[in-house]
């Protein structure tokens, strides 16, 4: 594979102004038949290559600074376990880095090669075991040139920690992301804690990604910015949030949902949603902004309208979108003309259709 050339790294584009991530691959993927629940593992780079390389067009198009690579769960222990070990973490790594970076260039989006934790670590098999299956999925990043990595889907800090360390060996800009709420990781460390110890790890981006919806996440990130600035630590912030209404669950989010995995669809967040969320996040100061799990293209494009202004520029997809609803001006239903404005989507709460109450009511971002 040729050397990928960009205009500028993920460090230097943060320092410019905002980096739109991307979305969620494993749960949109699922729902296209490319996935199996329950495993969640990415076999799809190799056996569907089409449908993975699709999605990232997509997202590239909806404003996407960065795709990253479809290698969730790509360990060697979890695929044993899960996958009967059809294929192995290098092939699958290999193939999801040829595809984003495929992708990557027809625009100007960075490659991020992102890693996940491991079962090592809840098998108590200590650091040297776990940094060593960590090694497994970096190697291939890196021989496949990803301009930065992803370290995420953390709940335990220790874990991140080790998992930061050994990927600063690799000379690449690190962004760590836990998927943690208000109370911490699994152990009780809260959220601040967990941050300042990312950011004493090595880490340049901080922050959160899945679980938790975009309310708590702003709340998780909030705190986790007062601990980083009362010690002195400024690393760039992220954040990527589920795209799944989960207030009012425990420690593991969204999985704690009755609903989760086979019928979060109700609980969506919707693209007006989003627009607060970025907004939000924004004012917070995180400034790379995307989303995980439930967030799909659409979701993209409105952090990149939301921040257009931030950004200087439009996604491509926005030639067939206007922002707040201002397109349906055009149906030929009066009652539909009189939603083409921001006022009304902006405080509209969804109900789910179906007969009785609304099942669940949302609080605003502000």
């Amino acid at each position: 594979m040729p050397d990928i050339v960009t205009i500028s790294g993920l460090l230097d584009r943060l320092r410019d102004g905002v980096v739109t991530g991307d979305g969620g691959y494993v749960i949109a993927l699922e729902k296209r038949g490319y996935v199996k629940a329950g495993n969640w593992t990415p076999e799809a780079s190799v056996e569907h290559p089409e449908a993975v390389k699709q999605l990232h067009r997509e997202f590239l198009l909806a404003g996407s600074d960065v795709l990253q690579t479809f290698t969730f769960f790509s360990t060697d222990d979890v695929l044993d376990l899960k996958n009967g070990q059809k294929f192995s973490c290098s092939q699958l790594n290999d193939s999801a880095c040829t595809l984003a970076h495929e992708v990557a260039a027809e625009g100007d989006a960075l490659v991020a090669g992102g890693i996940t934790h491991c079962y090592a670590y809840r098998e108590g098999k200590g650091k040297k075991e776990v940094q060593a299956v960590i090694r497994t999925q970096l190697d291939t990043l890196r021989k496949n040139k990803v301009d930065f990595l992803i370290v995420e889907y953390y709940i335990y800090v220790e874990e991140i920690e080790w998992a930061i360390e050994e990927a600063k060996k690799y000379g690449l800009p690190v962004a760590a992301s836990m998927c943690i709420g208000k109370e911490g990781d699994l152990t009780g460390v809260p959220p601040g804690e967990c941050a300042v110890r990312m950011a004493r790890a090595g880490a340049d981006v901080v922050g959160v990604n899945c679980l938790f919806d975009p309310v708590m996440t702003i709340d998780t990130i909030r705190l986790m910015k007062e601990a980083l600035d009362a010690q002195g630590l400024h690393p760039f912030l992220m954040t990527q949030p589920n795209g799944f209404f989960s207030t009012g669950t425990d420690r593991y989010g969204y999985l704690s949902c009755p609903e989760y995995p086979l019928a979060l669809e109700s609980r969506t967040v919707t693209r007006f949603d989003v627009h607060k969320y970025a907004r939000a996040a924004y004012d917070v100061g995180v400034r790379y902004i995307g989303g995980c799990c439930g967030f799909e293209p659409y979701h993209i494009r409105a952090i990149a309208e939301e921040l257009a202004e931030e950004r200087g520029k439009l996604p491509a997809s926005s030639a067939k979108h206007e922002p707040w609803g201002a397109g349906i001006r055009n149906s030929s239903y009066e009652f539909i003309n009189a939603r083409a404005n921001r006022e009304h989507w902006e405080n509209l709460v969804p109900t789910t259709g179906r007969p009785g109450p609304a099942s669940h009511h949302f609080k605003k971002l502000h």
